[in-house]
């Protein structure tokens, strides 16, 4: 098993970045293709951001792609998500999800995620 912990969340101005990190614990964080998922209030849980478990392969929904970066540092057991050019419609809780599998390929889908984070609220001001 694993528990994942956010961090970096808060108030940031339209334009402006943030930095959120996923912190794993145990000793097979290399064995978890991880995501990163977000859900504003009255809206469902959608998919941001994805990397595989070597970090070889990412995938970004569009409304992120070129403004948001996923990365993972597997000696740290943390997985990074650079946020840029931020727009007020990102503001939601961030959540981060790892899915422990063979595969060597990245994951959108919710339900193959078996382990999530608590979250960490990202707020932007326009």
């Amino acid at each position: 098993q694993v528990q994942l912990v956010e961090s970096g969340g808060g108030l940031v101005q339209a334009g402006g970045s943030l930095r959120l990190s996923c912190a794993a614990s145990g000793r097979t964080f290399s064995n978890y293709r991880m995501g990163w998922f977000r859900q504003a209030p009255g809206k469902e849980r959608e998919f941001v951001a994805a990397i595989s478990r070597s970090g070889g392969t990412t995938d970004y929904s569009d409304s992120v792609k070129g403004r948001f970066t996923i990365s993972r540092d597997n000696a740290k057991n943390t997985v990074y998500l650079q946020m840029n050019s931020l727009k007020p419609e990102d503001t939601a809780v961030y959540y981060c999800a790892g899915d422990i599998s063979r595969s060597i390929y990245t994951s959108r889908r919710r339900n193959e995620y078996d382990y999530w984070g608590q979250g960490t609220q990202v707020t932007v001001s326009s």
